[in-house]
């Protein structure tokens, strides 16, 4: 953990770094001399920094790219296509080692990230709406950070809510060689952050920062991975319910994928991770790993394609067919604004429909007509010729998680349902053939604690396996 804090530790003396995530954010000349606690003098110091945290969120191996790339191409959603630049090569064969550049890049920009939000958090400020905000807003990046690193470096809290899970990191000591905190811990961290987010947070401006009910969405989709229902589905309906958030609907599906602006109109975007025409990750975002005019890499799975009905519009608008190094390939249409573009795709990370699906895996197995009803809120939404699910049981809960693959397809989720539910990954045949299954017994199933924070660090474990 030392490595981190030695990196990290640079930025928080060096603020300068806090620089903008979209065109209105405040650019201030550099403090180069002064403690954290005396750069941090006033509100407008205390937004600077905030800016930066948001800024580190888009770093390409944090949101700005591997994640959401890792959530659909280490399940079964994305796969490389044969005609490659070699990038996420080790996603597709299951063949990451302790120094992978991608997972150690992961490691790496979510603590710097972590510890941004610390700085202020850890403010002294106090004694304004302002204060109170920026403050919240932190809390809920910090979450968001841990939430994520938990999701893929630990076994799920459904399974194994006492075993290793990733260090807490609180404040910032250059000393500290911090172990790994429980599972269980590490959640109880990131619902209490959650907790100070929705008191503190008040604001709403776009799609870009944190607000109240996205950062209850989010608290929703914790409860969902830690197997808390009765909670999930309360967070959930409070952004159902009180929000003023709309969901998107067949009619524009499209235009609002079509769109890389930040949403102020609060139709479904919750929060997402902000890239525009001057801040953006260039050739190495999100969307020019599956546009073709792009790197173009990854391509869509042959069975997701085959779960969307012809006149679903996620079918009819999301994709396109064709060839790929001389193979027939399904081309994802999801991200369409990438390098060059005025305003690239940003990276989503909650959205109301998803919010929705929550509500409907929430409300079982004692309320099958609720669960019924939120998900086909959303199916009925994404094809006009549908005119619902009317499963029970077991299939009732199949029909809510298929769903969710097909809603959330290429945004990084199906990965982590499939490890909070414990389910085996199946591939198809797009895959590599020495690839094509991964139990949920299997080791690999977590990713390794990168080397380089292994070395400098004796309290420091690793997962098993490797």
């Amino acid at each position: 953990m030392k490595k981190i804090i030695n990196k990290s530790i640079v930025f928080l003396l060096f603020l300068g770094l806090f620089s903008s995530c979209k065109k209105d954010f405040l650019a201030l000349t550099p403090y180069t001399s002064l403690s954290p606690a005396q750069a941090l003098g006033t509100e407008t110091d205390l937004k600077v920094a905030l800016n930066g945290a948001y800024q580190g969120m888009r770093a390409t191996d944090l949101f700005g790219r591997t994640v959401p790339v890792a959530g659909d191409e280490y399940a079964d959603n994305a796969y490389v296509s044969v005609k490659n630049s070699g990038r996420y090569i080790q996603f597709n064969t299951y063949a990451i080692t302790v120094a992978d550049a991608n997972v150690g890049g992961f490691w790496t920009a979510a603590y710097n990230t972590i510890l941004r939000a610390n700085n202020i958090i850890n403010s002294p400020l106090t004694g304004s709406a302002n204060i109170a905000e920026y403050k919240g807003e932190a809390y809920a990046i910090r979450a968001t950070c841990y939430f994520y690193l938990v999701r893929y470096f630990a076994k799920p809290y459904t399974d194994a809510p006492t075993s290793l899970g990733v260090p807490i990191i609180l404040t910032a000591d250059v000393t500290q060689k911090a172990a790994r905190s429980t599972v269980s811990d590490v959640y109880a961290q990131i619902l209490s952050d959650l907790d100070k987010a929705y008191a503190n947070i008040t604001m709403f401006s776009s799609s870009i920062f944190y607000s109240k009910y996205a950062a209850r969405a989010l608290q929703a989709k914790v409860y969902l991975y830690k197997g808390d229902y009765a909670n999930a589905k309360t967070a959930a309906l409070d952004v159902i319910n009180n929000s003023g958030f709309t969901a998107i609907t067949t009619s524009n599906w499209a235009s609002y994928w079509g769109s890389g602006v930040a949403r102020t109109d609060k139709l479904e975007t919750l929060f997402e991770v902000s890239s525009d025409g001057l801040n953006n990750n260039g050739f190495d975002a999100l969307t020019n790993i599956y546009n073709q005019s792009g790197y173009g890499d990854l391509l869509c799975a042959d069975d997701l394609y085959n779960l969307y009905s012809a006149t679903d519009i996620r079918k009819t608008a999301g994709f396109t067919t064709g060839t790929r190094g001389g193979l027939a390939a399904t081309f994802v249409q999801k991200y369409k604004n990438g390098n060059g573009s005025a305003d690239p795709d940003d990276t989503k990370i909650m959205r109301l429909s998803d919010v929705y699906l929550i509500a409907a895996e929430a409300s079982l197995p004692g309320d099958e007509t609720s669960a019924r009803m939120y998900l086909n809120y959303v199916a009925t939404r994404r094809d006009a010729s549908f005119t619902g699910y009317t499963s029970t049981g077991a299939q009732l809960l199949s029909d809510i998680i298929t769903e969710r693959r097909k809603e959330l397809a290429f945004e990084g989720d199906r990965y982590g349902d499939m490890n909070r539910l414990k389910l085996d990954i199946n591939r198809s045949s797009n895959f590599s053939s020495i690839a094509l299954s991964l139990p949920y017994s299997d080791t690999r199933r977590l990713f390794p604690i990168p080397q380089a924070e292994l070395d400098p660090n004796p309290n420091m474990k690793q997962n098993p396996g490797y």
